[in-house]
């Protein structure tokens, strides 16, 4: 199963990708995390301390790796010579961080163009990196998005079979989440669910999905807002941290087992 985590920034889709990860690998799924964000952290959010999630270098980041199997370095140049189907089978093994068992992370970085720049040879690693991964490799895969609608315009979107799509309770961000709902149907992503997070009152979020989704039959999940999260990431810790009791892993958990109904 494919799934993508999007949403506007800031809504906290990485700790949600995070904690669905550690959960569909402790029971049993075999996970690959893959962080796309041009800001990558969900290695940090994983568990990984931040010493060493800093010098994890993302694929589209890696010179030498991208040299190496393309043909080119990045910046030479729109008009070098480069493999558009460089060798990609062996990045998880080599280049990918083990979490634990059944879990591992590649950091692709971001592989928007126009935010890096004239990076041929490295859009074209990461894609070929991608399109291996979704075609060939027989596991969860959980993809942790850039920020906004960027992902759905990459030719990218529409090999996941389910977009969830992480939302604040605001009218502000739903309002937002309903133009990338409309954009993953237009791509043929088969299921959504739209997760709102942060809740402080269940009953005004409810209030304000049915505001702006009053004909729409768009599934929706709750995860409440959880003080005890905020003091794990100021220490600079990750989800591994959380007690297995605090209200956001209990909602998590909520969500994976609406999520593992679709695996099966």
């Amino acid at each position: 199963m494919k799934i993508l985590v999007a949403g506007k920034g800031g809504v906290g889709k990485t700790t949600i990708a995070a904690l669905l990860s550690h959960i569909f690998s402790n029971h049993n799924y075999k996970v690959l995390a893959l962080d796309t964000d041009s800001v990558p952290n969900l290695a940090q959010s994983l568990g990984i301390p931040v010493d060493k999630a800093f010098k994890i270098t993302p694929l589209t980041k890696n010179a030498e790796l991208i040299e190496e199997r393309t043909g080119a370095r990045p910046g030479e140049g729109w008009g070098v010579l480069f493999s558009l189907t460089p060798k990609v089978d062996d990045i998880v093994e080599k280049y990918g961080v083990k979490i634990k068992e059944n879990l591992n992370l590649v950091v692709v970085g971001s592989i928007d163009v126009s935010k890096e720049g004239c990076l041929c040879p490295a859009i074209a690693l990461a894609k070929a990196f991608l399109r291996h991964v979704f075609l060939k490799r027989k596991e969860v895969i959980i993809v942790d998005a850039e920020a906004g609608a960027e992902v759905f315009g990459r030719g990218l979107a529409e090999k996941f079979d389910l977009f969830l799509c992480v939302t604040e309770p605001t009218i502000k961000s739903l309002i937002i989440s309903k133009k990338l709902i409309k954009m993953a149907r237009e791509l043929g992503i088969k299921k959504t669910i739209l997760v709102i997070n942060k809740v402080t009152n269940t009953l005004n979020a409810a209030k304000n999905y049915s505001k702006i989704f009053p004909e729409e039959n768009i599934p929706y999940h709750i995860i409440r807002f959880d003080p005890t999260l905020q003091e794990v990431e100021m220490k600079g810790l990750g989800v591994t941290s959380l007690s297995r009791n605090s209200i956001i892993v209990h909602d998590v958990f909520m969500l994976f087992n609406k999520i593992s109904k679709y695996a099966k």
